[in-house]
């Protein structure tokens, strides 16, 4: 019987995995199934593009993965049992139970509301397609004039407040912030993204804690009100609450808790990568949620696995940074150089340069997703005689 491995989860960092798992081991001794709600992989990168009105490319995922060995299953996760090695599955090609000898956790995460009352009813979103398109139909519906109100000065809030700014010239935008809109960048970055929000027109509300958003407005901790017949919720993600209801060691974020190799703390079946695991970057800091993180720990965790099942030396890398990418719109960016652990140095290239580079590093992530077996070339081992038996107590 094969070694039964299951991956959770097909956005950058699950994607990757499943596909370098194919490229590693034996099909013949290994069985991956890979789960997922969406039967495409979608660039969550571009998201924004697409609220903005942007079609992007479909690449469905079983095209992925033709020929590679990885079973993709469509279907919803609800439930996990780490006693029994079994995942609960719904909707998309029926519901049902999957039992693993190795479960790869990397469903991600969504928007976190903060307990800000009104974000669930009026707000939208830009964490996933189907919020991201709703978010299009809505902006496709406001006449000229109309207000949107972007909700965080992260990355995430700066890429889709310039986007539709650019996208929808005749609305008027703004970027609320509680503290400065983009006060994670440079001194020369920062002036580089207010001059770029200047020409787009977009109104920027900086030391602003919103208490309530409403179908029109938002209000702020003053008691100061904004207008907005559209507010975009970008304030922060949360992982989604699965891990945490298992008995997985999770962080206080519900993050489930990893080693250096990304598996799981508490149980070493499992192994978690992208948003839903936390681990420890360069100085012990914990990564951030990021592309830029995904891929690497997808990497990390593939390895890892496939060198514990083949009675190889498992490799050890710290993960790191280099820098952090920003599209503002279809024609400007920023590109800011960072220290390994994700520190901000004076070295920033923008403008359509900077934009040209940020398409690149776009491209190139979601060419390695779409094509598994060429990024690398196929070294497949077979499994150690004791890993041989599926259902093994710990690898």
């Amino acid at each position: 019987m094969n070694h039964r491995i299951i991956v959770l989860g097909a956005g950058y960092a699950g994607a990757t995995v499943a596909g370098r798992l194919a490229r590693r081991l034996h099909r013949d001794e290994v069985g991956i199934t890979l789960v997922n709600g969406d039967p495409d992989f979608v660039e969550r990168v571009r998201l924004h593009q697409l609220a903005s009105g942007q079609d992007l490319p479909r690449r469905p995922l079983r095209d992925l993965y033709a020929g590679t060995g990885v079973q993709v299953r469509q279907a919803w996760v609800t439930a996990v049992d780490v006693d029994r090695r079994t995942v609960t599955l719904t909707g998309g090609e029926g519901a049902g139970t999957l039992a693993y000898d190795t479960l790869v956790y990397a469903l991600g995460s969504t928007t976190a509301d903060h307990g800000v009352p009104g974000v669930a009813e009026h707000a939208h979103n830009v964490a996933g397609k189907q919020a991201a398109l709703r978010l299009r139909a809505r902006l496709a519906e406001l006449e000229p004039g109309g207000t949107v109100l972007v909700a965080g000065g992260g990355l995430t809030g700066i890429e889709a407040a310039a986007e539709i700014a650019e996208a929808h010239p005749g609305l008027k935008v703004a970027i609320a912030a509680r503290g400065g809109v983009g006060d994670r960048l440079s001194d020369k970055a920062r002036r580089h993204l207010h001059a770029v929000f200047d020409r787009l027109g977009i109104t920027v509300h900086e030391q602003t804690v919103i208490t309530r958003v409403e179908a029109d407005r938002v209000v702020t901790a003053t008691g100061g009100e904004i207008p907005a017949r559209v507010t975009v919720w970008t304030a922060g993600f949360a992982v989604h609450p699965i891990a945490a209801a298992s008995a997985l060691e999770v962080s206080g974020t519900g993050q489930i808790v990893v080693d250096a190799t990304m598996r799981s703390v508490s149980h070493p079946e499992v192994y978690a990568v992208g948003d839903a695991a936390l681990a420890d970057g360069p100085g012990g800091r914990p990564l951030r949620m990021a592309c830029a993180t995904a891929t690497p720990m997808a990497w990390q965790a593939a390895d890892a696995l496939a060198a514990r099942l083949t009675g190889r030396e498992v490799p050890q890398a710290t993960i790191s940074y280099s820098l952090q990418c920003i599209s503002l719109g279809r024609r400007d960016g920023i590109l800011q150089r960072v220290t390994p652990d994700d520190q901000v140095t004076s070295t920033v290239i923008a403008g359509r340069t900077g934009a040209r580079i940020k398409e690149f590093i776009c491209s190139g992530a979601a060419w390695s997703v779409a094509h598994p077996t060429m990024l690398l070339p196929s070294r497949r081992h077979h499994l150690a005689a004791t890993e041989a038996a599926p259902r093994l107590a710990a690898l």
